[in-house]
């Protein structure tokens, strides 16, 4: 981390500095309306958490937030790049500034015992899977809402335009680019500003943020090895690809052990192995997917280098075909605007105190917001907290792991975890669109 940023960052934050002379005053303003709308937040967070829908199937998700988008006033368009939304509200001159939110659930089946757990299931490459909100979505969206009315109910103090963005398939990846594609900048104002946040398995109440990147980049891998299926009785006579299988899921990672820079983060990880229907029936073929992690594009092209490298050698060595590999990319690392993360960090800083934390590390986690930080918009991506403090104090005495982002017991407390969200991200904005 450089010092020059963090003694810079300290000084924006005393009072006066980055629009924060009346921080109090604002927060307090902030904190009526959200008081005022929280109990709608609390249902519509609940009804999404109920009705989850994967990538570029979010339908009903869209419909809904365009309707209340539609009711603060915005002007909305619907199914940019298939099921995204875009919602402008115009407040004089100033800067655009873009606020996006996800829409995308996981295929998982939840397990956290909620009264409003999901039982939604939906179709995924031809299977009927169980979907839930494991990453946070919910969150996001709820608090994307309570943000738009903040601004509205406070809307004398600032001056300039809200882009407000329903991205599809960040889960799945290729949703930020699909809206690019279809126009996001150029059929709407191309944003001065961006901003995003994400909640995590910290205390609630916390937000985390850091200049330069603050995600890893992500690509994903499906390799299909060709055997010769048979008799599960007879192995000697076929090419077993559920073997293959294994012995790359093991190897591969040799990679990282051996070949991969040590200091450097990396990370190879299976999620998916399909082959064959019957325990007595060596099948012809076995599917593999995973995905890829690091921060550093030299660690990646060694990564994906040692994958095909593995793959090849295990095939070889049974005797079988070349498998189909298949090295998808995925987006790069969410890269903070310096000048912005400062300006933020500093509104941030001085409204939430030692509850406002400067992150050391890049979090291990990938985010598509990516592709608009490389479309050219200056952006400010940051945490929050979702967890009991109290749970967490149990299960580091108790020594008992902790339910986070993608786990099936993932389970974010609702209110201070939507309150914390819409007000950090309704303070940074009112500090971009000040009036002059």
């Amino acid at each position: 981390m450089r010092k020059g940023w963090i003694f810079g960052l300290l000084m924006l934050a005393l009072p006066g500095a980055a629009g924060a002379a009346d921080i109090a005053g604002t927060r307090a303003a902030i904190g009526r309306s959200l008081d005022a709308q929280y109990p709608h937040l609390d249902a519509l967070y609940k009804d999404i958490h109920l009705h989850p829908e994967l990538s570029f199937q979010e339908a009903r998700t869209a419909a809904k937030l365009a309707g209340e988008m539609k009711a603060l006033g915005f002007a909305v368009t619907e199914r940019i790049g298939q099921t995204g939304i875009v919602a402008i509200y115009r407040n004089g001159p100033g800067p655009t500034v873009m606020v996006r939110t996800e829409l995308d659930a996981l295929p998982l089946e939840e397990k956290t015992g909620l009264p409003y757990a999901s039982t939604a299931k939906q179709t995924l490459r031809g299977v009927e899977t169980p979907v839930m909100h494991a990453c946070g979505h919910d969150i996001h969206m709820a608090a994307w809402v309570g943000v738009a009315k903040v601004m509205l109910d406070l809307r004398d103090q600032w001056s300039g335009t809200l882009m407000f963005v329903g991205q599809p398939a960040e889960e799945a990846g290729g949703g930020a680019r699909r809206m690019i594609a279809d126009g996001l900048f150029t059929r709407f104002p191309k944003p001065d500003y961006g901003f995003a946040l994400h909640v995590g398995p910290g205390t609630y109440g916390y937000v985390s943020f850091k200049p330069g990147a603050i995600s890893s980049t992500a690509d994903g891998l499906e390799i299909t090895f060709v055997g010769k299926g048979g008799h599960g009785s007879r192995p000697h006579v076929t090419i077993d690809p559920v073997m293959m299988a294994a012995h790359f899921i093991v190897d591969v990672q040799s990679v990282i052990s051996l070949e991969k820079d040590s200091s450097r983060f990396g990370v190879i990880s299976i999620g998916s192995v399909q082959a064959g229907k019957a325990g007595n029936v060596i099948p012809d073929t076995a599917t593999i997917r995973g995905t890829i992690r690091s921060y550093d594009n030299d660690t990646r092209l060694k990564m994906l280098a040692g994958i095909e490298r593995t793959a090849k050698a295990v095939a070889m060595m049974a005797g079988a075909p070349e498998p189909d590999i298949t090295l998808s990319e995925g987006p790069r690392a969410v890269v903070n605007d310096d000048a912005l993360a400062a300006r933020s960090g500093a509104v941030l800083k001085a409204a939430f105190g030692d509850k406002a934390r400067l992150m050391s590390e890049p979090g291990s986690a990938s985010e598509d917001y990516s592709e608009f930080v490389k479309a050219g918009v200056p952006s400010f991506y940051f945490g929050i907290g979702g967890l009991d403090p109290a749970m967490l104090r149990k299960a580091a005495a108790d020594k008992t792991p902790v339910a986070g982002n993608h786990s099936p017991l993932f389970a974010p407390v609702p209110e201070p975890s939507i309150r914390t969200g819409a007000e950090a991200m309704s303070l940074v904005l009112l500090d971009v669109l000040q009036k002059k």
